[in-house]
């Protein structure tokens, strides 16, 4: 593994690279906004073929947490993803984006970047009205105690309460992974400010300013090989996946049987299957 950090508009950002593989390198985009790149090192044997690079956006992790609450726009993220490309000479690059980090992807390729070869969205939030509906719909799971409360407590502004963080625990548990995660380190914390200012208090209420993102009319413009991915039990339902599919010509999709949200923890090996398999594709056309 090397490490380092690279500069870019706000501070100073964390990266670690994984692997020595001569293909081209896969750069990775992690979720929240705010949660780190931990956990994403679980791709590390993809590094027999190429690297991996892993990095913490500003604001979370390892990396610079200002006080500027005007660098938490989605503008400030994109900016930083070609900085961390150029600092680190990825010249041809392949990425992976999950979560949030499909936004930040999508809204990257939308500038028309060079050097691009392919796209993978994992668990991806590409409309804010979609994503919602999708968390509607899981919440329709639950006992009708659990609902009230949730409908409760973001109708009074009660989110930091003790019962409403106990129900998206419980939500977490069913959607957003269904296995024990590993530890975080404690020096490699969530960003909060970040995912309050930018999402909200939880997956299922946003009202940060990514609260009307939606990037489904112009996804058509992508004429990159992209790949879409999502669990069964995601908090992106496969059938929305499907119709994000449906708007890139030639994409390609995947569904993973038993996993929710983190399909690269839950169902590792199948999760680095499906992904190399992929890159191979696009490599050997």
């Amino acid at each position: 593994m090397r490490e380092g950090y690279v500069e870019v508009t706000g501070g100073k950002i964390w990266y670690q690279v994984l692997g020595e593989g001569s293909e081209t390198p896969l750069l990775t985009l992690h979720g929240g906004p705010g949660s780190t790149g931990f956990g994403l090192e679980s791709l590390e044997p993809l590094g027999d073929e190429r690297s991996i690079v892993i990095y913490d956006q500003l604001g979370c992790g390892y990396s610079d947490r200002p006080d500027d609450m005007s660098l938490w726009q989605l503008d400030r993220f994109v900016e930083e993803l070609g900085q961390v490309r150029e600092a680190l000479g990825l010249k041809d690059v392949h990425l992976l984006g999950h979560s949030w980090g499909t936004m930040l992807a999508a809204s990257y390729l939308l500038t028309r970047p060079e050097g691009v070869r392919s796209v993978i969205f994992s668990s991806p939030c590409l409309s804010a009205l979609l994503w919602a509906k999708d968390q509607g719909e899981h919440l329709k799971g639950f006992p009708q105690e659990f609902q009230e409360i949730v409908a409760r407590c973001e109708a009074e502004g009660t989110t930091d309460s003790e019962e409403y963080q106990e129900a998206m625990m419980q939500y977490y548990k069913r959607h957003l992974c269904r296995i024990d995660s590993p530890p975080r380190p404690e020096d490699r914390g969530f960003g909060s400010v970040v995912y309050n200012t930018m999402w909200g208090p939880s997956e299922f209420c946003a009202t940060g300013n990514l609260k009307t993102y939606d990037v489904t009319p112009q996804l058509h413009e992508l004429e990159i090989p992209t790949l879409f991915l999502c669990g069964r039990h995601d908090e992106t339902k496969p059938e929305t996946l499907a119709y994000y599919q449906s708007l890139v010509a030639g994409s390609q999709l995947h569904v993973f049987e038993n996993s929710s949200h983190k399909a690269y923890h839950e169902e590792t090996d199948e999760y680095l299957r499906v992904v190399r398999e992929f890159l191979r594709g696009v490599e050997t056309r």
